[in-house]
Parts: structure tokens; sequence; C-alpha cells
């Protein structure tokens, strides 16, 4: 799922942030400075609060170490679905990512684990190191390498035109399979607490839309 989109991801346009740089410190600071801790506030409002008649401490703790590793970090994936859907500039998308990218590797890990540390939640730094290196790093090096030997080999309109389009079904392809694994191993939880299932949709919700208003 992720693979594929990272091929779509040139570097080389890194060079262009000077272009036009207050939309680029508008998604930096919004992604890195906003986002991460709105998203841990609103968890906890939600976790804590609103739903702690529902939700047992104990299991509100691990749902908020849940929501901070899945909300800490911008989808690249749907960076480009939306953009495409919106008919936005895709060389400034392509910046956007490569630069968020680059960002990734260093800021996600430390920002986890400060929001982790606040929650009392122990994750030990090497998980967090591990999940960068397997859900960024590798999908991101074998993005590069693809993208470099695809345009020595042919070029770059061949990339962007035939070999990438090749990619189209696998993303989605990806993404359900996805959502097929994580139904199919954690069936059990989900089957025994459908209630807090439901209310963790509620929250998903409400930071979604809370990142629409930013």
């Amino acid at each position: 799922m992720i693979y594929p989109m990272m091929i779509k991801v040139d570097f080389k346009s890194v060079k262009y942030i000077s272009k036009n740089p207050k939309g680029l410190f508008v998604t930096w600071i919004v992604n890195w400075l906003i986002k991460p801790f709105t998203m841990y506030g609103i968890a906890c409002l939600f976790f804590f609060v609103l739903f702690r008649a529902f939700i047992p401490v104990e299991l509100a703790t691990e749902y908020l170490a849940g929501a901070v590793l899945l909300g800490a970090a911008p989808c690249t994936a749907m960076v480009f679905v939306w953009s495409s859907l919106t008919q936005g500039n895709p060389v400034y998308t392509v910046v956007q990512v490569a630069t968020n990218d680059i960002i990734i590797l260093f800021a996600f890990g430390p920002i986890v684990k400060f929001l982790l540390g606040v929650s009392n939640v122990a994750v030990p730094f090497n998980t967090i190191f591990l999940s960068v290196v397997l859900f960024v790093v590798i999908p991101l090096v074998g993005g590069i390498i693809t993208r470099m030997a695809v345009i020595r080999k042919h070029d770059e309109n061949y990339l962007n035109q035939q070999f990438l389009n090749k990619f189209d079904s696998v993303t989605t392809i990806g993404l359900l399979l996805t959502l097929v694994l994580i139904f199919m191993f954690q069936s059990e939880v989900i089957l025994k607490n459908p209630i807090h299932i439901l209310l963790i949709v509620l929250v998903r919700i409400a930071n979604k839309t809370k990142g629409r208003f930013l």
C-alpha cells in the first residue's frame, strides 16, 4: 500500500521549496506542531471524560496509545489521493510529501515517545524506531531505488505516464488487504467490545473533522 506511493516521491522537488514557502510552512506547522497535540487532546477528552462510563481506564489508556501512533504522522497515500480529487498542483503536492517524509524520519519517534510518556504508556523507543523503519524507511528507500532504476532504464515520462499506472490498483488492494488482516487478527477484541469500536470511530471522526478545520 505504501510502496507505490513512495515511488511517486521525487526528492529533487525539494529544491522548489523557496518558490512557495508559505504553504509548506503551514503544512509543516499543522502536521508537526499542532495536529499531534490536538489529536492527543481530543482523544483524551473522549476516552477519559466523555466515554469514561463505557470504557475502563486501562483500556482507555491503550486506545489513547493507538490514537497517538495513528494520528501523529501524515498519511502520504491520502495526500496524493486528495490532491488528485481536488485537482491540486501535482508538483507542489510532491514537494509537500517529500519534505514531510524527510521530517517524519526524525520527528515521529520523539513526538510519539513524548505523548505516550505524558500518558504513562510504556512503549520502548526501539519499538517506535522499528515502526518507522518498517513503515517509512523501507518503503521510502524501495520507492527511491525503483524510481531511479526506471528513469535510468527509460525516462521520467515513462515512469509517470506508464509505470506508475500499473500500481493504481495495488494501493487500493493493499489498503483493503490491510483492513481485512486487521479485522482477522483483532476479531476477538472487536466482537467482545463492539461499543468500544463505535466510540473509537467517533473519536476518529472528531479528529478528521478537526483536521479539515485546521
